[in-house]
């Protein structure tokens, strides 16, 4: 009597998932619900839960090792040195500590496994998967959602040349002894080939989102605007999650100092441009037909530097709230008008794209994008807001424009869902991602978007594609489009 085979096996070996809040969180923890629910057996490695505030649940604390069952497959939490998110030495000891733990105390636990993925950030258990993946006899494979140390320079957060290098060439040689490296943007793929890594190995999937958990008409909280600051009719700017170095929130803030007392009208419009859907300087001769508020929800090293800096402007029309657990986060966009998807004005930002964004597509919310390069790209695929990075006046004048235009906010919180649905449920992305575990395929040429439309003129069609990203042997992919969607459905990482 024949058996039926048995699932494939694939470890997961991730510094951050939930309950913790984040872009990472959210991509693995989804990915992995996903691959469970297509007959994977997979576990997760991961530390105790502390992201960002450096506080170990109670539920967690005084624990060495930890198992759970979520979602259809299993956890395994080993004791790690939790700290805030700030400090490099503080936050390197954190990164070691979880090195040594996660094989240590973890890889006895994990058992036989086909493959092990490694998710990067943080950098140093890159180290643990290719021992484990040596163990086990595995596949490594190793996914890239931010190019450690490079941004670090670009940031100014390391500076010593010497570290700098040893750094890069243990990043080189983690994706040579991967059999597949995935990264989350087309700008990092082209970064890691372009350093030597055979392209036919370097592989993109995007994030996406889950379409069922952030949809249109997610009630609000009775009370929430109240305590984001709005009240009935004001118009409410909504930046939520980490409050980060790669964020450049100041200018927010700087932006909300600009429509603190909203005129009768904002004047001639000076020294500023709209092309396309690129908007720079100046102001606009829309009036605001009402107060525009402004409201900050999360945690971050930055924090309290931007705390600083909105009492220092004296700002009456902005909030700053603490991080909301996981399962508040989609009423928390619900009770926004708008949304601001930041980064700073750093030329690497060119090649991240802040996930973030498309959580906000789903929700149905108008999102205006302080981005470049491939995040702008994609927003402006999406029917949205694009201006420059660190502009506050460009910023300024697009919230304006907004604000006083309700319908146009409409259009595009519809032609934004349309345009994720095609092209970023996360669940599709998770089959694509499986497909690369064991055997690489090419998929069709993708149907590129086109260019310079202006998101705030006539309603563009949810059909557009989505810009190119490219798999094996450098071949262009496109994320498929789900079956029935829409049917009722950090460290300094600027992904989040």
């Amino acid at each position: 009597m024949s058996h039926p085979p048995a699932p494939r096996r694939v470890l997961v070996l991730t510094h951050y998932f939930p309950p913790e809040i984040g872009a990472p969180q959210a991509r693995l923890s989804e990915t992995a619900r996903a691959w469970a629910c297509a007959g994977l057996d997979v576990t997760v490695l991961t530390g105790l839960p502390n992201h960002p505030t450096g506080v170990i649940p109670p539920a967690y604390r005084g624990a060495w090792l930890r198992t759970e069952r979520v979602d259809g497959y299993r956890v395994l939490r080993t004791w790690l040195y939790a700290t805030p998110n700030e400090g490099v030495v503080r936050k390197t000891l954190s990164h070691l500590s979880f090195m040594v733990t996660s094989v240590a105390l973890g890889g006895w636990r994990t058992g036989p496994c086909d493959v092990v993925m490694v998710s990067s950030p943080t950098f140093f258990p890159l180290g643990s998967a290719w021992l484990l993946a040596r163990l086990r006899r595995a596949r490594l494979i190793v996914e890239v959602r931010d190019l450690w140390p490079a941004i670090f320079e670009q940031l100014g957060v390391l500076t010593n040349r010497r570290v700098l290098g040893v750094l890069e060439r243990l990043e080189l040689a983690a994706y040579r002894a991967a059999d597949a490296v995935v990264t989350v943007t087309e700008g990092f793929r082209d970064d890691i080939v372009r350093r030597g890594i055979p392209a036919g190995k370097v592989h993109v999937v995007r994030n996406g989102v889950d379409l069922t958990r952030f949809r249109p008409g997610t009630p609000v909280p009775e009370g929430l605007r109240a305590r984001l600051g709005a009240a009935d009719g004001d118009v409410l700017v909504l930046y939520i999650g980490a409050h980060g170095i790669s964020h450049g929130l100041t200018s927010i803030a700087d932006a909300a100092a600009r429509l603190a007392t909203p005129p009768a009208g904002l004047g001639t419009t000076t020294g500023g441009t709209t092309t396309g859907q690129t908007t720079t300087g100046g102001t606009t001769d829309t009036p605001a037909p009402a107060p525009v508020r402004f409201a900050f929800v999360g945690e971050g090293a930055e924090k309290r530097r931007l705390a600083e800096h909105v009492r220092g402007l004296g700002l009456t029309n902005t909030v700053l709230l603490d991080g909301v657990p996981r399962e508040q986060v989609p009423g928390v966009v619900a009770a926004a008008d708008i949304c601001v998807v930041p980064l700073r004005d750093v030329p690497m930002f060119d090649t991240f794209i802040p996930s973030k964004m498309f959580e906000l597509f789903a929700a149905g919310r108008p999102v205006i994008g302080a981005v470049r390069g491939e995040a702008a790209r994609i927003l402006q695929a999406a029917g949205q807001t694009v201006v420059p990075p660190e502009d506050p006046a460009a910023l300024a004048q697009a919230v304006a424009r907004l604000a006083a235009d309700p319908d146009r906010r409409a259009r595009m919180a519809r032609v934004g869902r349309a345009y994720v649905e095609r092209h970023f449920d996360r669940d599709a992305l998770a089959r694509d991602y499986q497909e690369l575990l064991f055997a690489p395929r090419v998929l069709p040429p993708p149907t590129l978007p086109a260019a310079g439309r202006d998101p705030l003129g006539p309603e563009p069609a949810p059909a557009g594609g989505v810009p190119a990203q490219r798999g094996p042997a450098g071949g262009d992919t496109q994320p498929r489009t789900p079956t029935g969607a829409g049917s009722g459905a950090g460290g300094p990482e600027a992904s989040s």
